[in-house]
């Protein structure tokens, strides 16, 4: 009984903070989203207006389709240009001292603003920036190519670079982990290094993909200064869509993207949870 009574008390501080900062806003966003919402008023009548509103309207039901498109794309690339990083760090060196140093490498641009980093990018892909500049010079190019800033494309770069080191962490980190002597074994027996990788290194890696897709998406799935800032908002996420309906006082209509931007999160970390148990992996 006293074990039990211990057990409790202990527990108790963490889901007091839970039940507050979690349960309790995110049911209070969802009673928010049905309440009646007008021009310049909002009333606590229940209503299921303003989640009408936003599936029948083609701008926010399509902000909606492109964040899910953006966010995928940037979750795929992450992958591509991460794994490899995270396999080169985690398998190649073998040296504990560099492989840290190579990761700190990495997280080296978070020291500076999040916002002075992704303003970079204008100068870099603007019609006269670095990017244009350089493939003219060598000959790539004959016109400047305007698709790269002020679009899809700009915001993509942008959370690509900002983002992948979410990637890579993870990932480096169970490639560390696994027992050399596996890898070594396998090469005793005649295994190649594409079956090693397909048998050994991928299986054994997959929780620090599934850590890293997590992080990729809740961050990516929540952004909203990226676009505004490399689109000049002509791409407008579902992030952009909630700070404009807070800034205009319309909260039902926020509350409407926020749910619908949480179910989609936890509909995929739910996923992602189903294909590894990260309690008996970590």
């Amino acid at each position: 009984m006293r074990s039990n009574k211990g057990t409790w008390l202990l527990l108790a501080p963490g889901m007091i903070w839970i039940l507050l900062f979690l349960v309790a806003p995110l049911i209070m966003m969802v009673y928010v989203s049905f309440w009646t919402q007008t021009t310049f008023s909002i009333k606590p009548d229940l209503t299921t207006q303003s989640w009408v509103n936003f599936f029948s309207s083609d701008t926010y039901f399509g902000a909606l389709l492109r964040t899910i498109k953006i966010w995928l794309t940037v979750l795929i690339v992450t992958l591509l240009i991460g794994y490899p990083v995270a396999l080169y760090i985690g398998q190649f060196i073998k040296n504990k001292t560099l492989q840290t140093a190579l990761l700190v490498t990495c997280v080296i641009p978070f020291w500076t603003s999040f916002l002075i980093r992704v303003l970079a990018w204008r100068p870099m892909l603007g019609k006269e920036g670095a990017i244009n500049i350089i493939l003219q010079k060598i000959g790539i190019i004959d016109a400047p190519i305007e698709v790269l800033l002020f679009t899809e494309l700009s915001v993509i770069i942008g959370m690509v670079q900002i983002y992948v080191v979410f990637m890579v962490g993870p990932i480096a980190f169970m490639i560390g982990r696994i027992d050399e002597s596996l890898i070594e074994s396998a090469r005793d027996l005649g295994a190649s290094a594409s079956t090693i990788f397909r048998r050994i290194i991928l299986p054994l890696s997959l929780p620090g993909v599934i850590v890293g897709s997590i992080f990729v998406t809740v961050m990516v799935l929540g952004e909203f200064a990226t676009a505004s800032a490399l689109s000049g908002r002509k791409v407008n996420l579902l992030g952009n869509i909630i700070i404009t309906q807070v800034g205009s006082l319309k909260w039902a209509f926020a509350a409407v993207a926020g749910v619908v931007l949480t179910i989609v999160m936890a509909a995929f970390v739910a996923v992602m949870l189903r294909i590894v148990n990260l309690r008996n992996q970590i």
